[in-house]
């Protein structure tokens, strides 16, 4: 039953992949950005799954029952490991949290926050409370933006009922 859920979830991942979004830079939102926002008409899931970068998160969303809520009204902020992010955590601390729901939710939920922040709010904040109830540290560096640790690399890619952040490391609450 499980396997049927993960192909269904594939598949809407696949078709999705079929239109995917502007992302804006990870420095300063420009003028478009807010506008994109307005306009957006997928929600979080489905913006994700369209960049193509994103299978492992989805994967993991589904197995640990997220998916329901974060295609949910909303509004959320969602910080949005890559699979190439994914790919930088031990082997063994992955297999871990897919045999563990209640470990993966909680990794899950600590990169998604409650309400919309764009890039022009989360640089002004120093830490953000997560959907798991810990915060994550915000820092800027250099032009940058990490939060938890993790560079944001594209900013305010638009949803239907929030925003993502792209960040180049899986967070892992302590």
């Amino acid at each position: 039953m499980r396997h049927m859920k993960l192909i269904a979830i594939s598949a809407a991942v696949a078709a999705a992949l079929m239109v995917a979004p502007a992302v804006s830079s990870a420095r300063a939102p420009g003028p478009d950005a807010s506008a994109a926002a307005t306009t957006a008409t997928k929600d979080i899931v489905d913006t994700a799954v369209a960049a193509g970068s994103f299978k492992t998160l989805a994967s993991l969303l589904g197995q640990a029952d997220l998916v329901k809520t974060l295609k949910g009204k909303g509004p959320f902020t969602v910080f949005a490991p890559t699979d190439a992010a994914f790919a930088k955590v031990p082997k063994k601390t992955l297999t871990a949290l897919k045999k563990n729901k209640a470990k993966l939710r909680a990794v899950l939920l600590y990169h998604v926050a409650s309400g919309k922040l764009g890039a022009s709010k989360v640089v002004k904040r120093s830490s953000i409370k997560t959907l798991n109830g810990a915060s994550v540290r915000v820092r800027v560096s250099g032009g940058n933006v990490f939060v938890g640790g993790a560079k944001v690399t594209s900013a305010d890619v638009a949803a239907s009922n929030g925003v993502i952040h792209v960040i180049n490391k899986v967070l892992i609450p302590r």
